[in-house]
C-alpha cells in the first residue's frame, strides 16, 4: 500500500482507502461530541464544511489529535511540522472551540528533547490550551518515557508509567498507556499493575457514568499483523 494520499475525493488531505495508513501526515483530527452519554464524531475537514450548522446542544466536545511525529522527514511528509500547525490552525478555525484537546501519542519522531521543543513551540499557536496526552512508542525510545512524563503528565495525577483519569462535565476520562517495551510487530500491552488500578479507578462509578478510554494502541485487535491492538485489554 503506498504511503501516499492518492485519491482525495473530498480535497481535504484524506481519502477513505488512506486515512488509516497515512493519518499521521494528514494533518487531521477529530472533534468528539457527548451529548446524554452517547460519544458522535467528525473530522476536521467536516467541520469546516459544516461551519455554524453543527450541532450546539452538546453536553461536552473536545478534540484529538495523533501522531504528529515532530523530527521525521522522510518521503511520506517531509514537513510534519507544517502539517501539525495546519491541524492547529482548522482547530483555531472553528466557530466554537473544543473544551480541551487528548494528543493520543507520538507526539515525537525519536523521543529527543529538540523534537519535543518544536512540538511544544508550535502548540502554542492552538487557542484551546487545556491538553491531555498519552504517549506513543515513538515518544518512549530512550528513557523509558520519563523525558515525556516530566514534559506532559504535570497537569494531571499520573500514575505508574504515567496513566491517570480525570473528569469533565460528568464523563470519566481514562488515559491508558499500552505501548512500553513494544517489541518490532506486537500487540500493544497494558500491564498487571496498570490493570490494577484500572480496576480501582472505575469501581466507585455509578453505572450512569459516561466513561471515555484513550490510548496510543487500539484496545481491541484492529490489525494484529501491524500490532495494532492490545494484548491484555
Amino acid at each position: 500500500m503506498s504511503d501516499y494520499i492518492s485519491h482525495d475525493h473530498e480535497h481535504d488531505g484524506i481519502d477513505r482507502r488512506g486515512f488509516l495508513h497515512c493519518m499521521a501526515w494528514a494533518g487531521t483530527g477529530l472533534l468528539w461530541t457527548i451529548s446524554g452519554g452517547v460519544l458522535a464524531s467528525r473530522t476536521l475537514a467536516q467541520i469546516a464544511k459544516a461551519g455554524d450548522s453543527l450541532p450546539s446542544a452538546t453536553d461536552l466536545s473536545f478534540l484529538q489529535i495523533s501522531d504528529s511525529h515532530i523530527g521525521f522527514s522522510k518521503d511520506a511528509n517531509k514537513d510534519v511540522t507544517a502539517t501539525f500547525q495546519i491541524a492547529l490552525d482548522r482547530i483555531n478555525a472553528m466557530p466554537t472551540p473544543p473544551a480541551f484537546l487528548i494528543h493520543t501519542g507520538d507526539l515525537t519522531q525519536l523521543s529527543k528533547p529538540e523534537e519535543f521543543d518544536t512540538f511544544d513551540e508550535v502548540l502554542k499557536s492552538c487557542r484551546t490550551k487545556d491538553v491531555f496526552y498519552v504517549p506513543g512508542e515513538h515518544d518512549v525510545l530512550n528513557d523509558g518515557g520519563k523525558l515525556y512524563r516530566e514534559r506532559y503528565l504535570k497537569s494531571v495525577e499520573g500514575k505508574g508509567s504515567g496513566w491517570y483519569s480525570f473528569n469533565k462535565n460528568g464523563v470519566h476520562f481514562i488515559a491508558l498507556v499500552n505501548v512500553l517495551d513494544l517489541q518490532a510487530g506486537g500487540l500493544g500491552q497494558l500491564g498487571d499493575e496498570q490493570l490494577e488500578w484500572l480496576e480501582a479507578d472505575v469501581k466507585d462509578l455509578g453505572t450512569s457514568t459516561p466513561i471515555v478510554v484513550f490510548a496510543h494502541i487500539p484496545l481491541w485487535a484492529v490489525y494484529p499483523q501491524w500490532g495494532w491492538g492490545t494484548s491484555d485489554s
